[in-house]
């Protein structure tokens, strides 16, 4: 079959939600047009042409992922870029920004070209490596930036450590201003945080353990604003926890500093009180915050505050999180459940849905062949979705399952995927690769 032909579904256009269909030929959207599945049996349609019944479902761009963590090179035991890439296809994902701290870390060009090669071999995702803002990501002197750009880095990100060398970051965001990068903060003062292992509140005092005050982020994105200010480089923050930064965020888009930010899903859900169960699944950085947080982070990704959502897909092997709560590792996996956890916990139309989950995204990595609204002529980096499924997360296409919506109520599924017009996950289809098991990742009675 040279051409695929989805029947009867709403379509997200350039011009709003359309019944139609959407005929798909040599890795583009050839056709847009209302009525064409009417006659119910697809008469006219070219015999190479694969009928598709998308009746009732959502056809819209395919979503786009900020921050996903790969493992490899280095930590392929917890997940590789095969695995990675069939569960952003599982998720609706048709691009993922790879991030830079593997082993070693993506801080020279041949690095990076090695994960995007290996992206492309695979072929499910477009995998987009991001590199590091400093060497072996040690604060100490700044990456082989030329090196990254010029194997087509964008997005440069010390991710999992900051950049807490105020200087060394200035210089960083001056050299990426003037040549379109941009600077990804993991935002997390070093001795604020030291030793820490969930939110610093009510809970951490209960349990007697050591905190992770929300100040740790928030004094950092205070002052990298002040340096986007100063040097005009585009500037991101990551997986923002709290409602200062929020705050931080909004007032720096007033003075017109060139930032955007994201949230995950997680800290969409989850308060620190789940940690009250002790299960190393709620161990994650940044930390779970309180309800008033997580009202104040679903705010701001109603109104655009928030640009996007980013999974922050952190996979580890069952051994790593079947230890007690303070030795697990922190991460959660993220990328098959994103869209059902996003669309279950906001409330809102799909357009604003997949503007925050493929359109923002794709404009902030600079990624033109994903998140645009399904028109002829774009590359065909579609997702179809049932908007309205409710269904509970079983088994992974992840090696790992460290996922904190494992057998939670979910609404929204993915039923396909396509990427460069050819179908990359089908959700009626078995899995065809080994996976990791939501039984290892729920807690004693499951996660209610």
């Amino acid at each position: 079959m040279n051409g695929v032909r989805l029947v009867g579904g709403t379509v997200l256009t350039p011009g709003g939600a359309v019944r139609a269909d959407v005929r798909i030929r040599d890795g583009l959207v050839v056709d847009v047009v209302p009525g064409l599945g009417d006659d119910g049996g697809g008469s006219g349609a070219p015999a190479d042409e694969r009928l598709i019944d998308v009746a009732g479902l959502l056809v819209g761009p395919g979503l786009v992922d900020l921050h996903t963590h790969l493992r490899e090179p280095g930590h392929e035991w917890k997940e590789d870029i095969a695995s990675g890439s069939s569960a952003a296809a599982a998720g609706g994902f048709t691009a993922v920004v790879a991030m830079p701290n593997t082993n070693p870390p993506t801080d020279t060009g041949h690095l990076a070209r090695y994960i995007a090669d290996r992206g492309r071999q695979v072929g499910l995702v477009d995998v987009v490596p991001a590199g590091c803002i400093t060497a072996g990501q040690e604060g100490r002197r700044l990456a082989h930036l030329d090196e990254l750009f010029a194997a087509g880095v964008r997005v440069f990100t010390d991710d999992g450590h900051t950049v807490a060398d105020a200087g060394l970051l200035r210089r960083a965001m001056e050299y990426l201003e003037s040549r379109g990068g941009l600077i990804a903060q993991h935002a997390e003062d070093p001795g604020l945080s030291r030793g820490g292992h969930m939110h610093e509140g009510k809970v951490s005092s209960l349990l007697g353990m050591l905190g992770l005050p929300a100040l740790a982020e928030t004094v950092v994105v205070a002052r990298d604003l002040a340096l986007a200010e100063l040097t005009g480089a585009r500037y991101h923050v990551q997986h923002v926890s709290c409602a200062r930064t929020v705050e931080l965020i909004h007032a720096a888009k007033q003075r017109g500093v060139a930032v955007t930010a994201e949230v995950t899903p997680h800290h969409l859900w989850f308060t620190d009180e789940r940690v009250m169960s002790m299960h190393p699944v709620f161990r994650m950085y940044p930390p779970l915050r309180t309800r008033s947080d997580i009202e104040v982070l679903i705010e701001g990704l109603r109104d655009g505050v928030i640009d996007a959502v980013a999974t922050d897909h952190a996979p580890h092997a069952a051994h790593e999180k079947d230890v007690p709560f303070e030795d697990a590792p922190n991460g959660v996996t993220g990328l098959e459940t994103a869209f059902s956890a996003v669309r279950s916990v906001l409330d809102c139309d799909p357009r604003k849905l997949f503007r925050r989950l493929s359109v923002a995204p794709a404009a902030i990595a600079g990624l033109d062949r994903h998140g645009r609204w399904i028109e002829p002529g774009i590359p065909a980096n579609l997702v179809v979705v049932d908007w309205d499924a409710v269904w509970r997360p079983g088994h992974f296409r992840s090696k790992s399952s460290n996922s904190p919506f494992a057998g939670v109520q979910l609404t929204g599924k993915v039923c396909y995927t396509f990427h460069d017009g050819l179908l990359s996950y089908d959700a009626g289809a078995s899995l065809d690769c080994s996976t990791g098991d939501a039984a290892s990742a729920i807690p004693a009675g499951g996660i209610q």
